[in-house]
């Protein structure tokens, strides 16, 4: 079992920077790769940035160059540094982590943070 718990959401002006955080614990060694998602209200759930246990990191497209994904094996944490917000990137965000068993893969989810940008 995997638990996620994310912080560092809140309110932003067009243009600032916010850093959000993902505190993994329980079988970390069993993740993957781990990563964040957005949502906003009436649409799909779409991936932002994800990075794998070996490293690699890729994002989507409305993001790059913007965002940076990185994380801390000692503190068993994942983050987000956001950069030149747009209103657009208003969503609630959340940490995925991907494990992989025998059987399958399982998901975990984190309860999500909001990130507000205005105008």
């Amino acid at each position: 079992q995997v638990q996620l718990v994310e912080s560092g959401g809140g309110l932003v002006q067009a243009g600032g920077s916010l850093r959000l955080s993902c505190a993994a614990s329980g079988s970390t060694l069993s993740i993957n790769a781990i990563g964040w998602y957005r949502q906003v209200p009436g649409k799909e759930r779409e991936v932002v940035a994800e990075i794998s246990q070996f490293g690699s990191a890729n994002y989507a497209d409305s993001v790059k160059g913007r965002f940076t994904i990185s994380g801390d094996d000692a503190k068993r944490t994942v983050y987000l540094q956001m950069n030149s917000l747009k209103p657009e990137d208003t969503a609630v965000y959340y940490c995925h982590a991907e494990v992989t068993v025998i059987a399958g893969i399982l998901d975990y989810w984190g309860q999500g943070t909001q990130v507000t940008v205005s105008s």
